[in-house]
């Protein structure tokens, strides 16, 4: 495509990745059409009451329309909302389970690690009790000493 005919400041546009030139237009083309949409509205051969209740009905079916959408949008987001909820309550109410369970377990293990050290303590000091009866007691004498 030869480039002889374009200004150079839309060449460099082009360059650097700017919206080009039919974007532009096309905003100027749509922006003019509505202008001259109203513009024909107003200047119509109709009375002002016929064209104040035309744009008043259209107005209205505008309004009406919106609110229909609105009520849609609302009626889906509080639809997802209250999905999305339901899925979190579930989600944490089984967390929630799945941790109870392993501070259960867990207090388990703690409460069998004391009483096999009680047991243990018990043991161990029933068999020193025994190991002390069985064996003689210690006597501390002087001994004389040697005359020699």
């Amino acid at each position: 495509m030869s480039m002889q005919g374009v200004p150079r400041n839309v060449q460099r546009r082009r360059a650097e990745g700017v919206p080009g030139l039919f974007s532009t237009q096309l905003t100027c083309f749509l922006l003019g059409g509505a202008v001259g949409a109203l513009a024909a509205l107003l200047f119509a051969p109709k009375s002002g009451r016929e064209l104040r209740a035309d744009i008043a009905d259209t107005a209205r079916k505008g309004v009406d329309g919106a609110r229909e959408k609105a009520s849609d949008y609302y009626e889906t987001s509080r639809e997802r909302a209250t999905e999305f909820y339901s899925t979190a309550k579930a989600q944490v109410g089984e967390v929630a389970g799945a941790a109870r369970q392993e501070v259960t377990r867990r207090g388990e293990t703690l409460s069998a690690a004391i009483d096999a050290g009680k047991r243990a303590y018990s043991e161990e000091k029933r068999r020193t009790q025994s190991s002390a009866l069985m064996e003689p007691a210690p006597t501390y004498y002087e001994k004389e000493p040697d005359k020699g």
